[in-house]
């Protein structure tokens, strides 16, 4: 996080607690509701990466699964990172500004993602660096988030995934039902804006952004689940971050096996759980069919009126065969709700 991004959101009562912006001050607020507040969330614990020079979109064509020439500077996607056997080791959100490619992913995840893309280097002539702390990037969320984003810029991109450049800032509209954008802005404009925003929307911790993440069906690539899952499995091509037609890449072959052979047999689905504790990322979901567990959890947080919501990958036919349980089989049930997409 930038020093003095970070000083300017302790000043306006920003918790910090290992680069996550937790509260602004009421540690026991209920968290708001999506139909009540439109939110303000610091996303500065995701990593951000930039990939220039000019063999920079050859060279991430051939380890990314999504193609990199789709994006025309007025868009992103979203991109596996995958190991030789089809495997997830990342999550990416992917654009392009001046030239340069941003990949935008979990934060725990940069520093090894980033040594491990530079492996792969060798001669060409690729600049992989980390720009987490050189540009702040905050989230804005809720019914009238258009409408606040028009007062301040004068226009917003439309579109989910369509990017649009201001002189001080890019905005980027995600997808999902609610209404999100991410805006990448210098560190000197931000927190200005911030100003502006913070006049008609809520400042929230970053749970509260996960959970609106969550309930667009974005999944995430955690520590806890690195090379768990093939892209399908976290519904990845529902999202359009799959290309079947770009040619090879690393991992290519299994995620191409997978597509073109058969129906894919396990997926990606949102609920609810009724816990005490935490569910976790890579906490085993077990089904009525089986002692094995059938599942894991790929993304929590709290949900607005108790509990947890999460996304969680599962096998269809434990899906189909009845109630699914958290962590074990006799753990607290699932309750499935409905992603914003088809599958």
């Amino acid at each position: 996080m930038h020093s003095a991004w970070q000083e300017f959101l302790v000043s306006r009562g920003a918790r910090i607690e290992q680069g996550h912006v937790v509260h602004f001050g009421q540690p026991g607020q209920k968290m708001q509701s999506a139909g009540k507040y439109d939110i303000i969330a610091d996303l500065s614990h995701r990593g951000l990466l930039r990939v220039s020079g000019e063999d920079a979109q050859t060279f991430l064509q051939g380890q990314l699964t999504n193609d990199m020439k789709l994006l025309t500077g007025g868009n992103a996607l979203y991109a596996g990172y995958c190991n030789p056997k089809g495997r997830m080791l990342a999550l990416f959100l992917v654009f392009t500004h001046s030239e340069h490619f941003y990949l935008q992913l979990n934060g725990a995840l940069k520093d090894a993602l980033m040594k491990r893309l530079k492996m792969y280097v060798l001669r060409s002539k690729v600049v992989i660096e980390d720009k987490s702390d050189e540009v702040v990037h905050f989230g804005i969320a809720g019914a009238e988030a258009a409408s606040a984003l028009k007062a301040h810029f004068g226009s917003v991109p439309e579109e989910p995934m369509q990017m649009l450049k201001h002189e001080a800032a890019t905005l980027l509209r995600l997808p999902g039902q609610m209404p999100r954008y991410e805006i990448f802005v210098r560190p000197e404009y931000a927190a200005a804006l911030w100003e502006t925003l913070e006049k008609t929307c809520a400042p929230a911790g970053y749970l509260n952004w996960e959970w609106r993440e969550i309930h667009a069906g974005i999944p995430d690539i955690t520590p806890a689940t690195q090379e768990a899952f093939v892209p399908q499995m976290l519904n990845l091509d529902a999202l359009g971050g799959i290309s079947f037609k770009k040619g090879c890449y690393t991992g290519q072959e299994i995620v191409a096996r997978t597509h073109y052979l058969g129906k894919v047999k396990r997926r990606t689905h949102l609920g609810h759980v009724d816990s005490a504790d935490a569910p976790q990322a890579g906490e085993p979901v077990f089904g009525s069919d089986g002692a094995e567990p059938a599942g894991m959890i790929v993304r929590v947080a709290p949900a607005p009126d108790g509990g947890f919501d999460l996304l969680y990958e599962v096998r269809l036919e434990s899906l189909e065969a009845g109630a699914l349980k958290l962590g074990s089989a006799d753990g607290a049930e699932i309750q499935p709700l409905t992603l914003p997409y088809a599958l």
